[in-house]
C-alpha cells in the first residue's frame, strides 16, 4: 500500500450467537469490541464475483481481554453449550439462521464472517497461509472497520511476507485442483457445475487465483486487490464454464510449477519478521488491555 494507511472507523457489530463452537455470545461481544481491523474477503474483493451468485465473506481481528490471554478464561462452545473452548474466533454463517442450519450452503445476500483472535491471526499469516494474508491488501474501498492498531498492521504488511507463503499457496491450489478434477478423496459440494460444465468451475477458478496470487506476492511482496487484467477476465472466464478443462488444467499446473520455484528463488525473505510482529502484538494487547 502507497503512502500513510488510513484510519476507517466502521460498524464492528456481529450477528448474534448459534449453536455452534466459535459462536457463542460470549465470543461475539469479545470479537464486537476488540475488533482492530475488518475487511471483505470473498468474491467481491478478487473482482471475481458472477452474476450476483456469491455471498459476502469477510475477516476481522480482535484483541480478546486479559484473562483469555494471562488467565484460563475460556467462552462456550456455542449458545447453548455447557462445554467451553478456548477463545480463537468468532464464526458466523447467517445461511445458518433458515430451516437446515450447520448444513446450508450460502448463497447471494449471505454473509460468512469470521472474527480471529490476534494471536491465532499471526500465527497463521506468519505461516503464509493465503486466506488470512489477504486482510493486509484490501483496498480502502473494502475495508469495513481499521483502528490505529489495525492501520499499523496493513503498514508492516511486508513484514509478514516471506518464501513460506510458496508452501501454503501450493497447498490450497493442489487441494482446489483435486477437488476441480474429481480426484480420488477430493471433495464438491456443486454438482450442478459439474453436470453443466463437466468440472467444478468455482474450485477451477479458485485453483488458478491462487496461482497468480501466490505468483504475484512473492514476486513482488504484494497482491493485487481485485485482480488485475488479463488475470481478472480468465478468472470470470473459467468460472462461466467458458474455458475448456484441459485448458484451465493446464494454466494451474505452470502456475504450481511457478510456486515451486519460487521457494527457493523469490526476492521476497526466506522468513518473515516474527519479531516485528511479536512487538505489534504485544502493545496491541496492551493498548485493548488498558483502555
Amino acid at each position: 500500500m502507497t503512502g500513510p494507511v488510513r484510519v476507517i472507523r466502521g460498524d464492528t457489530s456481529l450477528p448474534p450467537g448459534f449453536d455452534h463452537p466459535h459462536a457463542s455470545e460470549q465470543a461475539r461481544r469479545i470479537a464486537e469490541q476488540g475488533t482492530v481491523l475488518r475487511v471483505q474477503v470473498g468474491s467481491g474483493v478478487h473482482g471475481t464475483s458472477v452474476g450476483g451468485q456469491d455471498d459476502r465473506d469477510e475477516m476481522g481481528i480482535c484483541f480478546e481481554p486479559a484473562r483469555f490471554v494471562t488467565g484460563l478464561a475460556r467462552v462456550p462452545a456455542g449458545r447453548s453449550a455447557t462445554a467451553t473452548v478456548e477463545f480463537e474466533q468468532y464464526q458466523r454463517h447467517t445461511v445458518w439462521d433458515a430451516p437446515g442450519g450447520l448444513a446450508n450452503r450460502s448463497g447471494a445476500g449471505d454473509l460468512e464472517v469470521v472474527v480471529y483472535s490476534a494471536r491465532k491471526w499471526a500465527r497463521l499469516a506468519l505461516g503464509g497461509n493465503p486466506t488470512v494474508l489477504l486482510l493486509l491488501f484490501v483496498p480502502d474501498a473494502e475495508v469495513v472497520h481499521r483502528d490505529e492498531v489495525g492501520a499499523e498492521l496493513v503498514a508492516g504488511a511486508h513484514r509478514l511476507v516471506s518464501r513460506q507463503a510458496a508452501a501454503r499457496f501450493l497447498g490450497y491450489l493442489q487441494a482446489q485442483r483435486a477437488a476441480m478434477t474429481g480426484e480420488v478423496g477430493a471433495h464438491t459440494n456443486r454438482p450442478e457445475l459439474v453436470a453443466v460444465h463437466g468440472y467444478d468451475t468455482k474450485y477451477a477458478m479458485h485453483a488458478l487465483r491462487l496461482g497468480l496470487q501466490g505468483v504475484e506476492l512473492l514476486g513482488t511482496g504484494r497482491i493485487t486487490l481485485p485482480v488485475p487484467e488479463p488475470g481478472l477476465s480468465r478468472l470470470r472466464a473459467v468460472r462461466r464454464g467458458e474455458v475448456p478443462l484441459a485448458e484451465v488444467v493446464a494454466e494451474v499446473a505452470e502456475a504450481e510449477a511457478a510456486l515451486v520455484r519460487l521457494q527457493t528463488s523469490a526476492d521476497v525473505p526466506p522468513e518473515p519478521d516474527r519479531a516485528w510482529v511479536d512487538d505489534w502484538l504485544h502493545r496491541g494487547y496492551q493498548r485493548a488491555w488498558a483502555s
